[in-house]
């Protein structure tokens, strides 16, 4: 898939005041400093569409970006961030949870996870409830520059050993690193196909 267009449209607070809009949104989330606006950035080609922090829980905020006229791109904030106040991460909980169980729209969650990281238990109970909820979802590791490719080979092999543990198959995995473009063709051409069935 060739990016032609990224543009910012719109940040919502709640999923009621997300874009009226039927094109089909592919959203992204993971844990607070996961890489999130970076791999977004790569994706597009656009160097500050999402914008980077090093402070974790910089995007409090559902962004909505419009790509090539056609879908929508969705920066969703990160969880897990615990130098937020309890009531702050209760009210951005639950904003994720209704976009996710509410949103039309959605067609595929993009789950990030950090691949120098082994299995983390908030990220396997988001899974988890993910499965509950019957949300289309694929597997994202990012980071993959920054360590060996032998060892975040051993932590994926760990991760769909403890999925496999529960589930009967697993979604979609790709790797990758917004510093290198792992990834990124990949990822743009799941998005591209999962469109085609969609005739758009």
């Amino acid at each position: 898939m060739i990016i032609k267009s990224a543009e910012f449209l719109i940040s919502s607070r709640l999923v009621e005041q997300c874009p009226a809009s039927q094109n089909p949104e592919y959203a992204f989330i993971g844990r607070s400093n996961v890489g999130k606006s970076s791999l977004i950035n790569c994706l597009t080609g656009r160097k500050n569409l999402a914008h980077t922090s090093a402070t974790p829980g910089k995007t409090q905020l559902i962004n909505h970006f419009l790509i090539n006229n056609q879908w929508h791109l969705v920066d969703l904030p990160g969880y897990g961030y615990a130098r937020s106040s309890k009531a702050k991460r209760a009210q951005l909980a639950g904003s994720i949870m209704q976009y996710i169980r509410r949103r039309e729209a959605l067609t595929l969650l993009f789950v990030l996870l950090d691949s120098r990281l082994e299995p983390q238990r908030i990220d396997l109970d988001f899974i988890t409830r993910l499965g509950a909820w019957a949300i289309p979802f694929a597997l994202v590791f990012t980071k993959a520059d920054k360590i060996k490719q032998r060892e975040w080979n051993k932590n994926i092999a760990l991760y769909k050993k403890t999925l496999l543990m529960e589930w009967e198959a697993l979604p979609r995995i790709f790797i990758t690193s917004a510093e290198t473009g792992l990834g990124r063709e990949e990822v743009l051409k799941y998005i591209e196909e999962i469109n085609a069935g969609l005739k758009i």
